[in-house]
């Protein structure tokens, strides 16, 4: 029976996934004035700002794995297969570019330009804006097969090519001229960066030679080498100290002087795979790396000497996790174990909280490690197989014990120091063959229970980490191997299986045997429900046993998976199981009623799996994936359907949930998009839309005299006569001073000046608007006006104050245009009322505008009606809502 999508799970985020093998790009926004980062993770590409390495932007996903990716001032540029495709707002894609026939290597932005090349030889040069082809050149792979690509800093649509044949050469997209060729080195080029001093560029070759050349004289300056293999980056300090840093496929970054033209300082592991980029940012002492160990690192130089420290990171695991469980009753860490030998806490509520506890140590004391000569390799613990965690007793002593692959002793780590404890837990006996297979810690975090592949099951005490015992007479709880060990949650039962067929129920404190349940199949994994009592039991042919430990019988068997059953996790109300095995199904079974209630697909076949505490979260992890998945609950935000699923359901496959952008962070747009939101004017023709204006604006249009008089002066201000430097006077003999003669321009009437001399521009487009029908413009203008001005123009519209005698008439269809498209009603009657005020006696007079008027009240009666009958039905629904007993 063909089936659709989960109907209890949908995907949510992923946790833990930031870079990949693809070298990362930077970009500098200059209205936020920060440097942005872009890596690629797979079909998509991250954004995160450099100062807090905070994710603010994820793009929409490619068809194909992203070879590579380059940015400008406005785009971001990535190249998927044979398709180059340009986004914007490091989201959405706005253009694509076709026209390669292989897999695109090379990508470098030039000015309105885009420069790519591709694995057959083909370089062409795209017009951005367009999308056209500007200039293509082919060159033959055998003999100049381009591996890199740089633009030489103030040489006008000049690019420089470098080959795998060693040979370099000088191109003029614009003229399409080879202007000249480079011998080389005798050496593979793989990297070409431009220096801060303008005509040297620095070269990485494959032998692992850094050559300093000025391109100008054609002229080799100096040349270092790296003992690491080839250059795979390489990258010149800008902030003052003449510096080149150089990455290496193992890992190490060395750090070269160019005055002294020797090596400064090295730094060993700066990543645990091949380094994919460096990059210092331009004017600052902080160097940005990346590599396919799923890690971005800034380090910053402020320490004497030269050599870096870092700053702050964002790192996931560099191998598939394993094993994850959720640590602690709140539900927000996840613990992962990594297939890299790492240790990883993931917050699901934001990237800050996330925790590395490192790699496993075989001894932690340098000193010791010194001494008996170990290499960095030796000194690792293999990859974590299982683990176990309890927040109990955390702040006093570790609280997570591990079992290595193929060791017999287990680790304990501490979750709040996010080291690896001090302890190694192994029996006292020489057991050279064992090793450590199952493990458990009580619920009040006091004993780990290990189990081991000779059948042995042991106790320890964390806090001391002493061996207090063994199950089982003869030294040995079961024949065969051991694949499960859980304690009840008020230590009184042990509870173990083992590869002969058994499970066996133990007394904790005294550890005896009371009782053994034979099963069908060898048991493959167990997981117990502490509060309710429930055994899971993942068997070799793929069922599933519950056993109920009070009665220690089996009350549930389910079948339907067809493959291995990896994990399996229970939910908080003990209600659901919910498995996850090799067929790449993830089942939801109902305990109660025995049936299966939900089933869905993926892609890749999960190895792991947890349902938080709260219930609101279910973590996977996945084969070939370096992420922790994670799928939210359908049931806590509302009513779910469940019903049983037939036997012949076919699941239909879901696609893996994305990374989820930080909230926090801000999003990187265009330097000349407009990021503002504009609302519409009218959502729909039914509604009444209310402006944007303050209150000021309108509501007080009908108190405006009484306002005048309340801010009205007790006496003019009186300005003092300008008095003349020679004083005037009158013939005579009596000396009098003469007054100043009034001027003609002051003797005119200024109140008939203003209104008489010309007429307003509202009042030109009022009567305008009247012939043509649209009242935008006018209502723009009265929008735009203060209550004084605004006033002053209704006060003009009759013939008394200099208006024409059409003006009110065109005033009335005004307020009914703005009626009837129901937007700004509360402007609309402000201005009526106010223009009644003023001229309702005029207007009376006039019977074409006391019909437009009586037109126009019952417009307003009958759009007052419906407001008042919506507002009626809200309040009686909200008096009930209040009132009612619920």
């Amino acid at each position: 029976m063909p089936g659709g999508g989960s109907s209890l799970f949908s995907g949510f985020r992923v946790l833990g996934l930031y870079s990949n093998h693809v070298p990362h790009a930077l970009r500098y926004h200059k209205k936020h004035r920060e440097f942005y980062v872009v890596t690629s993770v797979g079909q998509c590409f991250h954004t995160y700002n450099v100062n807090r390495l905070g994710i603010v932007a994820v793009s929409n996903s490619l068809s194909d794995d992203i070879s590579c990716v380059a940015a400008d001032r406005m785009l971001v540029f990535a190249a998927a297969g044979r398709l180059i495709s340009a986004f914007a707002r490091n989201k959405e894609v706005v253009m694509c570019y076709h026209g390669h026939k292989q897999e695109v290597r090379l990508l470098l932005p030039l000015g309105d330009q885009l420069i790519s090349a591709d694995g057959g030889g083909d370089v062409i040069v795209w017009d951005v804006q367009e999308g056209d082809v500007y200039l293509r050149l082919q060159f033959d792979p055998a003999s100049f097969d381009v591996s890199a690509m740089m633009h030489p800093s103030t040489y006008l649509n000049k690019v420089l090519l470098g080959s795998s044949q060693g040979a370099l050469q000088l191109w003029n997209i614009k003229t399409s001229k080879l202007l000249f060729t480079f011998p080389g080195w005798s050496a593979g080029v793989t990297v070409l960066q431009q220096s801060p001093a303008v005509d040297v560029v620095g070269v990485g070759t494959a032998t692992g030679r850094i050559v300093i050349h000025n391109i100008r004289l054609d002229e080799t300056l100096m040349s270092f080498t790296q003992d690491w293999g080839p250059i795979s980056s390489l990258a010149f300090r800008t902030d003052g100290p003449p510096i080149v840093a150089s990455g290496s496929p193992q890992g190490h970054i060395a750090f070269w002087d160019l005055e002294r033209r020797q090596l400064l300082t090295q730094h060993r592991h700066a990543h645990r795979t091949a380094v994919a980029a460096v990059t210092f940012l331009h004017g600052e002492p902080l160097l940005i790396t990346n590599g396919a160990d799923n890690a971005i690192k800034v380090w910053i130089f402020d320490h004497e000497g030269g050599s870096p420290r870092l700053l702050r990171s964002r790192q996931g695991h560099s191998a598939p996790p394993s094993t994850i469980h959720h640590h602690g009753n709140d539900g927000k860490n996840i613990l992962s174990a990594g297939q890299d030998g790492t240790l990883q806490s993931f917050s699901s509520v934001h990237e800050r909280f996330n925790k590395n506890l490192g790699h496993g140590s075989i001894n932690k004391k340098k000193e010791q490690k010194k001494k008996k000569g170990l290499t960095y390799e030796e000194l690792r613990l293999p990859a974590i197989t299982a683990f176990s965690s309890v927040a109990a007793r955390q702040a006093d002593w570790d609280g997570i014990v591990a079992c290595h692959r193929g060791r017999l002793a287990t680790t304990t780590w501490n979750y709040q120091r996010c080291t690896m404890g001090a302890h190694h837990l192994q029996p006292p006996a020489a057991l050279r063959t064992s090793i450590a297979t199952a493990v458990d810690i009580t619920s009040c975090g006091n004993f780990a229970v290990i189990g081991l592949s000779c059948g042995r099951v042991d106790v320890y005490n964390l806090q001391s980490g002493q061996h207090r015992g063994c199950y089982g007479n003869t030294e040995k709880a079961h024949s065969g191997a051991v694949r499960g060990v859980a304690t009840d949650a008020l230590n009184q039962l042990t509870l173990t299986a083992g590869s002969d067929w058994l499970l066996k129920f133990w007394r904790f404190k005294s550890r005896k045997q009371e009782e053994q349940l034979k099963l069908h199949s060898a048991p493959a994994s167990m997981m117990l429900h502490k509060d309710s009592g429930m055994l899971a039991l993942a068997l070799d042919d793929f069922t599933l046993l519950v056993v109920d430990i009070e009665t220690r019988r089996i009350v549930r068997k389910f079948a339907g998976h067809h493959g291995n059953i990896n994990d399996m996790t229970f939910s908080p109300d003990g209600r659901w199981l919910v498995t996850v095995a090799m067929d790449c199904t993830i089942r939801t079974w109902d305990l109660p009623s025995g049936f299966l209630v939900d089933c869905f697909l993926v892609a890749m076949a999960p190895v792991g799996v947890s349902l938080s505490p709260t219930g609101d979260f279910l973590a996977t992890a996945h084969v070939d994936s370096l992420g922790v998945y994670l799928w939210t609950n359908k049931s806590l935000c509302g009513p779910v359907g469940l019903r049983p699923l037939p036997a012949d359901y076919q699941p239909m496959e879901v696609t893996l949930p994305g990374v989820m952008v930080d909230d926090s962070g801000q999003e990187v747009t265009s330097e000349d998009a407009d990021d503002e939101y504009k609302s519409a004017e009218q959502l729909g023709a039914e509604l009444v839309t209310l402006s944007l204006l303050p209150e000021s604006r309108w509501k007080s249009l009908l108190h405006l005299d009484t306002i005048k008089r309340r801010n009205k002066p007790v006496a003019p201000p009186a300005a003092p006569a300008a008095a003349p430097f020679f004083l005037p006077t009158l013939p005579g003999l009596t000396p009098r001073f003469t007054s100043p003669a009034a001027t003609e321009q002051e003797t005119k009437s200024k109140l008939l000046g203003g209104l008489m001399s010309q007429r307003s521009e509202f009042s030109s487009d009022l009567e305008s608007a009247l012939q043509s029908g649209s009242f935008d413009r006018p209502v723009r203008l009265l929008k735009d006006c203060g209550p004084a001005a605004l006033s002053v123009e209704i006060t003009c519209l009759t013939s008394e104050g200099g208006g024409a005698s059409c003006l009110p008439l065109a005033f009335i269809h005004m307020i009914d245009s703005m009626l009837s498209s129901g937007r700004d009603f509360d402007l609309a009657q402000a201005y009526l009322a106010l223009f009644l005020k003023l001229h309702l006696r005029t207007v009376s007079q006039d019977s074409v505008a006391m019909a437009a008027l009586l037109r126009l009240s019952s417009r307003l009666e009958a759009g007052w009606a419906e407001l008042r009958a919506s507002f009626d039905q809200s309040l009686c629904l909200l008096s009930y809502a209040k009132s009612a007993l619920l």
